[in-house]
């Protein structure tokens, strides 16, 4: 099976496309940019130019190609490229896909996205949803939770720095995920006929609140946090004022999700029925607390690392 991965640079793209060469899938990856996909191709992908916002660059791109991965989207704030590249382009690969007989096509979506029709992104991937189910090419729709990897920046960073972690006043638990583990899950969606054109609802096995990562972050990095609460009645009050993405982007691309995610849902009753459909084991998940322990392992060894050299270089200054 040959794999054409959209967003391959991106933070989910790029281990969906480890696991797949690591499968022994044929990957290619659509880019605008081939400097900056370059360690793609040191990887072994096949880099090929496309652009969603090109209609005519996309055919090329599926020749001799079974499945199309789609992780890409536009940053929130990009309000811009959101109608170009998550609207547009993608319809434009939804035909251009269907013309090539594409076998499979993965859509990565949003959770709760079909409530939150006014806020831009959302409305585009509900509606990029609706597109595929009525295209009749075999698609698989994951819709996400938060990803580990941008806790790093809400939670670990502003605490080393010193900086302030803007949260909500809900205590909503969210079941975030790393990317490896989503990553799974797609390419063993390849694998399984039975997740064809369906949608289903991802995420971890544990949720946590913003005081449980705050304190976790607090404990492994021996600092304390600087926490500004935020009451999400202010944040509603305040977005459908100034627009939803549009009110200082600092804040709002740590906040801009917090309503959506914080919606009551029930797909967490079905989180180890769905893992026992895709062959998953619980065990083989990776835990938020292990993630966090291994990313401040990382970096004190890094600093470890940065002052040792520093010591060495005053030392040839003296000799």
């Amino acid at each position: 099976m040959s794999l054409l991965i959209i967003g391959g640079t991106g933070t989910l793209g790029r281990q969906i496309v480890l696991q797949a060469l690591t499968k022994g899938y044929k990957v290619r990856c659509m880019v605008r940019n081939f400097r900056k996909a370059n360690f793609l191709k040191e990887w072994g992908v096949e880099l090929v130019y496309g652009d969603l916002t090109r209609p005519e660059t996309i055919p090329p791109c599926l020749k001799g190609i079974t499945a199309i991965i789609d992780a890409s989207t536009s940053r929130p704030t990009e309000l811009e490229s959101l109608k170009k590249v998550d609207w547009d382009g993608k319809l434009c690969l939804i035909e251009a896909a269907k013309a090539a007989k594409i076998q499979r096509f993965i859509f990565f979506s949003a959770q709760n996205v079909e409530q939150f029709e006014s806020i831009p992104l959302m409305k585009l991937k509900y509606g990029i949803e609706k597109k595929l189910q009525q295209s009749k090419i075999p698609y698989t729709i994951f819709r996400l939770t938060g990803f580990y990897q941008g806790l790093i920046e809400q939670y670990a960073i502003p605490i080393l720095e010193n900086l302030p972690i803007w949260v909500t006043n809900e205590n909503t638990y969210i079941a975030y995920m790393d990317t490896q583990d989503i990553a799974k899950f797609c390419l063993r969606a390849l694998q399984i006929p039975q997740t064809s054109n369906q949608i289903f609802f991802l995420s971890g096995l544990k949720g946590w609140v913003s005081s449980e990562i705050i304190t976790l972050c607090e404990q492994l990095a021996g600092q304390t946090a600087r926490v500004q609460r935020v009451p999400l009645i202010i944040l509603q009050l305040i977005s459908n004022f100034f627009g939803f993405f549009e009110w200082g982007q600092n804040i709002s691309d740590r906040l801009a999700f917090a309503e959506i995610l914080g919606t009551e849902n029930n797909f967490s009753k079905s989180t180890f029925d769905l893992y026992k459909m895709f062959k998953i084991d619980s065990d083989e998940i990776i835990q938020l607390d292990d993630y966090f322990l291994e990313y401040f392992i990382r970096l004190l060894k890094r600093l470890r690392d940065i002052n040792f050299e520093d010591v060495q270089k005053q030392r040839n200054l003296i000799l």
